[in-house]
């Protein structure tokens, strides 16, 4: 881990402006020799001075403005390039049998009948740069701790299957069975980088992209945050992610960048690889990519090293006395240097050297060959090797590595810098000809004539093929691999719930006030309160959460360098290098990128850690919905609350901030489990079921689950009730529970509600008996969802199994004998309980909050969303009416006796508030 003198300052190469000179005759010396060199030897050399007085300069660490773009060359000079330890002739052949399968695996996954798609030309551009990576420089976990964490930019995966196979560590049935996972099970292959669909083998999604580029920044930084907590030793870690130029528009990518130079993560390496293409054509036509992005994480506080030219214009650049070249490649854009990639050496001769006489003498001794070879830097085995041990030996900064290359190197004339070559997945004869001939591997006309194109091997007793694994040996293992090391947790004893389970008594508080009690009493167990994660987006106050300040501290690397303006309070802000909490601004990327990688971290590092991630139950699922499926296919776990949930109970903030939603969106994520609660004790079986599912042991997971839940919790203060007695535990935890028989009136009903809307429903239990005769059972719907899964189960397995006893859903069975009909009733939109309605066993009618939230007060939110207790009232007697059970005649007389159609009317409940 870097020192503090080793980070970034608070300043970045500040220059004071004001300071008085002390020795103006001095000042006069270094302006007058500035001169004389402008005049003997002309500017180029003046600036050449400048340039090294400046480097100079900060190698001795003194602060100077920072250039934010320097010239269209090689950062690290030819002369200070380290000795290049590899067998670059083996290694050559490895990356040519490397390039070639890949290229004939997404061509073979074309074949009549097929045709399942891939992605050829990302691999095909760097190739190199991951086969220095996987050479010299990837980690494996084999010396026992997580190795490196390496993010592969998804469209390369075909690459990196193909070097997977060279090293036995996947079959050629295998690559058959690219893009064909249930078809050609168990060998059947992902697209792209998918943990869940491959659990030993991938470690971390990328495909959405510019999620790989967060996650790679927030992991780095969980290392650095496991390390300084004493849980993980991850100090030879490094984060390495691969990521594309035109990835880099995805505002994930550049948006949390100040987060790794602020915090001195030199533990994370960005290799973009500028190929200068979006999937459609030129990244920066009429611009410079490199020239731009360097800007750019300069100016966030980055180290950038550029990585453009090849060692073939070594001996060009260096006669370039007067900067003619270099200023060619300064004023060249990106889209001209495209069709340079694509055209003849005679059209680079005449374009690009042919318009300055200098530059045509320096190139007037080379063939037309020659120039159409002067190449990209990031095809370059002994550059990009020289990149990387740069990045690796910097210290204080981040790295990114800014590499050129071209779109579909080596594949041939028709891919090569193409701009359709994204969608382009298969090959013709001619072009497996020419692609075999350009990589001088021993295969026969006959063999890409006669079907599909053979793969290569060029045998496992090969130098080839012993050389990688002896590269791999000694870096560790084989990468990637995903290990799940972590042992299952001790679980809390009973009695760590049993306070949130009596209830709050006379006082009145809300769930999520409840579930930050319940979460001091689980950081205080000796086994488990270590490995909580606390992670809020700038809202810890919001919710309650201020209380753990003093006790768990929020994590900073640099501790807390000021006085706090609040600490003569009993719960000020207090930072720590050690601290608990994380605290990551406004940003729920951010926020949900840090749960991701705590949540993973028992697979990453062997180390179990529990996030708990809070937030404006509207800016979860909604915002940063990506993200958890990101989560999901990462298989991490964790807790995620949703606070302040509901359409009507924060309406005070208005349109926004009402979520009615995200209960139904957190159904479409397979990993999530979704619950509601109502009551403390719900929240306290809710919890203690996550921990045994996620982070203990069963026959069928004796590594624990691999699922996240999610609890939307309110802030609107309720009495909470003591447990009861004998209370449904399986039905909390299932998705229902009764928790109030009707005791008074003849006509029986059920109401059905969940969350915030329990206690309107009791209200509405108490008018329906003693304004309407009507006897109503009111059960606390705690999960919709999982409700709906288990149904769903069922009918699935009822379909394909029609000669086994036919299965019945929980809800079914949980609601059979009950006379009805059943009204349910949340503050989610209707389509939320809505999932169950064809599992309910008679007359069913939901109420919800569908529309847009508003500003008003709790009252009038519920009346004019028809959901408060006298909505609950009305709409029963309607379902009553309509099963003949009572005369319609009432339902217009209800309706007038609540004035329903006037907001007005009803009262306006309790305050707002936060938590």
């Amino acid at each position: 881990m870097a020192s503090g003198s080793d980070r970034n300052p608070i300043i970045i190469g500040g220059l004071p402006s004001q300071v008085p000179d002390f020795d103006p005759e001095e000042t006069q010396e270094w302006l007058d020799s500035l001169d004389a060199a402008i005049d003997a030897r002309g500017r180029e050399r003046a600036r050449y001075l400048m340039l090294r007085l400046i480097e100079r300069a900060r190698e001795r660490r003194v602060a100077v403005p920072e250039m934010r773009s320097t010239d269209y060359v090689n950062t690290i000079a030819t002369k200070d390039e380290p000795f290049f330890p590899g067998n670059e002739e083996i290694e050559r052949k490895i990356l040519n049998a490397t390039r070639w399968n890949a290229a004939v695996m997404v061509s073979r996954a074309q074949r009549p009948g097929i045709g399942v798609g891939g992605h050829i030309a990302t691999f095909a551009s760097s190739a190199s740069l991951y086969d220095v990576g996987f050479n010299h420089f990837f980690r494996g976990k084999g010396e026992g701790d997580g190795g490196d964490q390496v993010f592969f930019q998804g469209h390369a995966s075909p690459g990196i299957y193909a070097r997977a196979y060279l090293l036995d560590r996947l079959s050629e049935e295998n690559l058959d069975g690219f893009r064909q996972e249930k078809s050609k099970a168990p060998h059947g292959l992902s697209s792209y980088p998918h943990p869940r669909s491959m659990p030993d083998f991938w470690e971390f999604p990328t495909v959405s992209m510019g999620l790989g580029a967060i996650g790679a920044i927030y992991q780095a930084r969980m290392n650095r945050y496991l390390h300084a907590r004493g849980i993980a030793d991850t100090s030879r870690c490094r984060v390495w992610a691969f990521l594309g130029d035109g990835e880099m528009d995805e505002p994930e990518s550049l948006g949390q960048l100040t987060l790794a130079a602020r915090e001195g993560l030199d533990n994370l390496t960005f290799v973009v690889n500028c190929n200068l293409q979006r999937l459609d054509g030129p990244v920066r036509g009429n611009g410079k990519i490199i020239q731009e992005l360097e800007s750019v994480f300069r100016g966030a506080g980055w180290n950038v090293i550029k990585l453009i030219w090849d060692r073939s214009w070594d001996p060009l650049l260096a006669q370039d006395r007067d900067g003619v070249l270099v200023n060619k490649m300064n004023t060249t854009p990106d889209g001209q240097f495209q069709t340079y990639a694509t055209e003849s050496g005679a059209y680079i001769r005449e374009h690009f050297f042919g318009d300055d006489l200098r530059l045509r003498k320096m190139v007037e001794h080379m063939t037309d060959d020659q120039i159409l070879h002067l190449g990209r830097g990031g095809h370059d085995h002994r550059k990009i090797y020289a990149a990387y041990k740069a990045a690796v030996e910097h210290k204080g900064q981040p790295t990114v590595i800014l590499a050129k290359t071209i779109k579909g190197w080596t594949l041939g004339p028709n891919f090569e810098g193409r701009n359709a070559t994204h969608q382009m997945k298969k090959l013709t004869v001619d072009d497996l000809k020419r692609f075999r001939d350009r990589l001088h591997l021993p295969i026969s006309d006959r063999e890409l004539e006669s079907g599909p194109p053979p793969y290569y091997h060029p045998g496992r007793d090969s130098e080839e093929i012993q050389y990688m694994h002896d590269r791999r040996r000694n870096l560790g293992g084989y990468v990637p691999t995903r290990v799940v090391r972590a042992k299952p947790l001790p679980q809390p004893d009973d009695k760590t719930f049993a306070t949130v389970k009596k209830g709050s008594g006379q006082q009145m508080i809300a769930t999520t006030m409840a579930f930050v009690r319940l979460l001091k009493d689980l950081m205080r167990d000796k086994e488990i309160g270590r490995r909580f994660v606390l992670i809020a987006p700038d809202e810890y106050r919001t919710f309650g959460m201020d209380s753990f300040f003093p006790s768990a501290k929020i994590y900073s690397p640099l501790g807390q360098l000021y006085e706090s303006v609040d600490r003569d309070l009993l719960l000020a802000y207090k930072e720590s290098p050690t601290g608990q909490m994380l605290h990551d601004g406004i940003s729920e990327a951010g926020c949900t990128a840090s749960l991701i990688a705590a949540g993973s971290a028992y697979a990453t590092h062997g180390e179990h850690m529990i996030p708990v991630y809070v937030f404006y139950s509207m800016f979860g699922f909604q915002r940063t919905g990506d993200q958890f499926w990101q989560m999901a296919d990462q298989l991490a776990r964790g807790f995620v609350l949703g606070a302040t949930a509901g359409r009507t109970t924060l309406t005070g903030e208005g349109l926004q901030h009402a979520d009615g939603h995200s209960q139904l969106l957190a159904s479409t994520n397979p990993a999530c489990v979704a619950y509601d609660p109502a009551y403390a004790y719900e929240i306290a079986h809710i919890v203690q079921d996550g921990l045994r599912r996620m982070y203990g042991s069963s026959p069928e997971h004796p590594n624990g689950e691999d699922v996240f839940y999610y609890l939307t919790v309110y802030n609107e203060p309720i009495r909470q009730p003591a447990e009861p007695e004998g209370v449904d535990v399986e039905g909390i935890l299932r998705g229902i529970h009764r928790i109030s028989a009707g005791s008074s009136g003849s006509i029986p009903a059920q109401i059905m509600a969940s969350g915030v809307a329990v206690p309107w429903a009791l209200d509405a239990q108490r008018i329906l008996a003693e304004d309407w005769n009507v006897r109503a059972d009111v059960w606390s719907a705690t999960s919709w969802n999982e409700l709906r899964r288990d149904a769903v189960a069922c009918e699935e397995h009822n379909l394909l199994h029609p000669e086994e006893e036919q299965r019945v859903p929980y809800v079914t069975r949980k609601l059979s004998g009950c006379q009805g009909p059943f009204v349910a009733v949340s503050d989610w939109m209707r389509s939320v309980p809505d999932q169950i309605a064809r599992w309910v066993p008679g007359t069913y009618q939901s109420l919800g909050a569908d529309g847009f939230g508003f500003a008003d007060t709790r009252g009038a939110a519920r009346r004019f969303f028809h959901i408060d207790a006298q909505s609950i009232v009305v709409a029963v007697l309607t379902e009553l009416a309509r099963e003949g059970k009572v005369d319609r005649s009432v339902l217009k007389q209800a309706v007038d006796r609540y004035r329903l159609l006037d907001v007005t009317a009803a009262h306006p409940g309790t305050a707002g508030g936060d938590a």
